[in-house]
């Protein structure tokens, strides 16, 4: 390093590119054939032989059959760039001691790290995390739960040293839990600066849920690689064998410690702390045990989140039932600062705080412990100038507002809350100072020094107590209070601010439907006028005499009132047919009205439609009462009705049981009605013929005017499944995969792609035998299924018309016959974008 040494450097080193690995294992990185292109200069100690040997070789050559078939069915479950597969007693050479792997992929390269496997008899690690986590379940507080995590791990571990390490929001880190062998010196409540891990180490301990450092003094062993790959520049972010930078090896060493190990504790894919083990001469931990200790940490961060969040939603649940109560108040208020300034005491209550100060209509109100009027004043000019229109908080005010110096002792920190579209009006929330003493584990302004190798920085050599008294600082403000403010900056901002703008757009809006709503009935009323005229104008020409005239016009009118009740009643949504038919039947025949049999499923007509219909019906019902069936008492009619293929709706209207018909000698206004309306109105169909043992007519309303109910919408999508489709995922899917996991995992991608049904097959018997049974629309193949190959199966679905698509795993080059090379093929792990990706090339060559 020939740059200026600082405080960053070590925030710069590249500790995911070691180029070596911790010597306990041994580490191979493959291409996508499965040839070894890079490889520890130690893996010859455990596989025997030169390690150069094995560069350029397949890893059959190395690896047993069974050993490789095991990797690549882990390799096949890797479903992302930070996910590892890990797999324990692995006979990698016939007859050789067994192994434990890890296995992810490092860019384009599949890495396999690999350390003898240690058998303990009666330890059953899954038992263990079981027991540890009933233990700590019981705990109460977060103080309690670490150290009872802390005490459980380190008895899973058998390090001297478990501490429980939490993040502050500045970085730094505090020991809140310790267990640790008697006669050691306690670090419990002991503080560490932010530069004592790195940015990317936080990153890497994020990405990676473990680390361990068997022994400091052990030797790394290098990488090596062929001409063509650089060793130097493989990430082993999620490698377990990781070597450990020497900086940090130093670090280990000032401090007395030979071996380490951390498991991180997440909150929200977040940092939330570790547990950090400490022992004081080489020790190493089994990957089963390291397996173990990362599940336990899993599960300690799930309880942790859990328990904040109950926390919090608790915590947030009391301010928003506050805020519900403060909406309803503030509704009644007739000047809007008005209302802002009598809750001012109700906003203590939702956020923890000591005094609350509202700025509006250029005045001051206090409340509580706070600054005074003017350096309110003053704060609000800042917040304005530097951070308008945005929530604004500080736990140290005069870190960001040098002025807040004067009254830190009574506000050290504060929550701005601006509650206007204009920068001037703002609610401020304040915290006193918490005046603390910290406990560092040595002085953090002196955390490093210049070393003696050269230029570059050595970690500090003493971790004596130092103690620092705190001041100027309130207690931080946490996630969920800035939550609340920003919930209760959008209800003052929308509800109580802008009440008078939101009451004049009532006003407005109330003023438009009125207007709107006089010329709807302007254009109604019109309508029914020019109806009624053209109503009298046809019915005179046919009437002979006056009376006759007044029942014929009296009818008709009768019939378009009754079918408008019927509109109205239901807000002038679709009325059922069936209404419509046994309403004109009770209004002609009374108590006779079984007379007009009908039948048909529950169908119901848009309103035009059904205005339109019911003077059709009604001149039926006339004519049929005056000339036709009903015109005595031994005839009937029959109304059926059904919807069709293309959903429209057919009307059949037979008379039986009447006197002969005589067809008319001209077409009068109601003959023009039935013949006429559907057809102009609905552009449907109308034919009536007049038979001598009956009238018969029929009618067709187009689908638009029709209303289906399920069960006949299920009827139609029946009648179109009977017509032939393009392959595509509509109904039954077929899965053939061996690996129950991935199996369950293409099952959700073929659904959310539109399969209503998939079926599973682990063999090639299966999978015919599922083919026999059920024809399935789409089908995805694992070319691979251990012992067999899918190839079967592909043939059956061509000779189906079955459309299909192959997966593969990592490095497989299984054959596909030549009558079968158009089929698309996945590599895996295979992604929903992947699949549906080559199922629209394969409809498009199949279109």
């Amino acid at each position: 390093m020939n740059e200026t040494v600082n405080l960053t450097n070590c925030d710069r080193e590249p500790i995911h590119i070691p180029g070596s690995v911790q010597p306990f294992g041994f580490l191979l990185a493959l291409l996508s054939d499965f040839t070894i292109c890079m490889i520890s200069d130690n893996a010859g100690e455990f596989l025997g032989g030169d390690v150069t040997d094995f560069l350029q070789r397949p890893l059959a050559e190395v690896f047993c059959a069974a050993a490789i078939d095991t990797v690549r069915r882990r390799v096949d479950q890797l479903g992302g760039p930070d996910s590892t597969e890990r797999v324990f007693g692995v006979e990698i050479q016939l007859g050789r001691p067994l192994y434990d792997l890890a296995i992810h992929f490092s860019g384009a390269y599949l890495v396999v790290e690999a350390e003898p496997s240690v058998i303990e008899p009666g330890v059953n690690s899954g038992e263990l995390v079981r027991r540890m986590l009933e233990r700590i379940r019981k705990a109460r507080g977060t103080t309690e739960l670490a150290r009872e995590a802390a005490r459980q791990l380190k008895v899973l571990t058998g390090f001297d040293r478990v501490m429980v390490y939490q993040f502050h929001p500045d970085g730094s880190g505090e020991v809140i839990a310790e267990a640790a062998e008697a006669g050691l010196e306690q670090f419990l409540g002991l503080h560490y600066p932010a530069s004592d891990i790195p940015k990317q180490a936080r990153v890497l301990y994020q990405r990676n849920w473990l680390r361990i450092i068997a022994d400091i003094n052990a030797k790394p062993a290098a990488l090596l690689s062929t001409a063509a790959h650089n060793a130097g520049l493989l990430d082993l972010s999620m490698s377990v064998l990781r070597s450990v930078s020497p900086i940090h090896i130093e670090y280990l060493r000032n401090m007395g410690v030979a071996a380490s190990m951390s498991v991180s504790i997440l909150r929200d894919g977040k940092l939330w702390g570790l547990f950090a083990c400490h022992h004081y001469s080489p020790r190493y931990i089994s990957f089963d045990k390291r397996t173990a200790s990362e599940l336990f940490g899993q599960m300690f961060s799930w309880i942790v989140e859990g328990r904040e969040r109950e926390d919090d939603a608790a915590y947030e649940a009391n301010a928003h039932k506050i805020q519900e109560r403060l909406i309803e108040i503030a509704a009644t208020h007739e000047h809007s600062r008005r209302a802002i300034v009598d809750f001012v005491g109700d906003y203590r209550k939702m956020i923890a705080c000591d005094g609350v100060a509202v700025w509006s209509d250029n005045a001051v109100t206090l409340h509580g412990e706070t600054p005074t009027q003017e350096e309110v004043k003053d704060l609000v000019a800042f917040i304005n100038r530097t951070s308008p229109g945005r929530i604004c908080a500080s736990a140290e005010i005069a870190k960001l507002y040098a002025a807040g110096e004067v009254f830190r002792d009574r506000a050290a920190g504060f929550l701005a809350i601006p509650i206007s579209r204009t920068p001037r009006d703002c609610l401020i929330f304040f915290r006193r100072e918490v005046t603390r003493s910290v406990n560092w584990a040595g002085a953090p302004e002196k955390v490093y020094e210049e070393g003696p190798n050269g230029s570059r920085l050595t970690p500090r050599k003493s971790f004596e107590v130092w103690q620092q008294t705190v001041a100027g600082q309130s207690k931080p403000w946490s996630a969920a209070d800035i939550r609340i403010a920003e919930s209760l900056r959008v209800t003052l901002l929308e509800v109580i601010l802008q009440l008078s703008d939101l009451a004049a757009r009532e006003r407005r809006g109330a003023q438009e439907r009125q207007e709107l709503m006089i010329a709807e009935l302007n254009h109604r009323v019109r309508n029914i006028l020019s109806l009624v005229r053209a109503l009298v104008a046809q019915s005179k020409d046919t009437a002979r005499s006056i009376d006759e005239f007044a029942n014929v016009l009296g009818g008709r009118i009768q019939a378009l009132a009754r079918a408008h009740d019927q509109i109205t009643n239901l807000n002038w949504a679709p009325v059922a047919l069936r209404t419509l038919l046994e309403s004109e039947a009770g209004a002609y025949l009374g108590s006779r009205a079984d007379r007009v049999k009908i039948a048909g499923p529950d169908v119901a007509l848009d309103p035009k439609a059904f205005a339109t219909l019911a003077l059709v019906i009604h001149e039926m019902m006339t004519n049929s009462a005056k000339y036709g069936a009903l015109a005595d008492s031994t005839g009937q009619v029959e109304v059926v009705w059904q919807v069709d293929r293309s959903s429209s709706l057919e009307i059949e209207w037979k008379e039986s049981g009447g006197p002969p018909v005589q067809p008319p000698s001209r077409r009068g206004f109601g003959t023009t009605i039935i013949e006429r309306s559907v057809p102009f109105d609905l552009k449907g169909e109308a034919e009536i013929r007049f038979d001598l043992l009956g009238v018969q007519a029929r009618f067709v309303i187009p689908p638009n005017f029709v209303d289906l109910v399920p069960s006949m919408a299920g009827a139609a999508m029946r009648v179109e499944e009977q017509q032939p489709v393009r392959p595509r995922i509509s109904d039954t899917a077929l899965i053939v995969e061996d690996n129950l996991i991935i199996a369950m995992a293409a099952e959700v991608i073929l659904l959310d792609l539109g399969a209503r049904h998939v079926e599973t097959a682990a063999s090639v018997d299966q999978a015919l035998r599922a083919l026999a049974r059920t024809r399935p629309s789409f089908a995805l193949l694992d070319l691979n299924l251990g012992n067999e190959s899918s190839i079967r199966v592909a043939q059956k679905l061509k000779e189906l018309g079955v459309p299909f698509i192959f997966a593969t795993g990592y490095g497989e080059r299984a054959p596909i016959p030549l009558d079968l090379a158009s089929a698309p093929v996945v590599q895996k792990p295979y992604t929903l974008e992947v699949v549906e990706n080559a199922l629209g090339k394969l409809q498009q060559a199949i279109a």
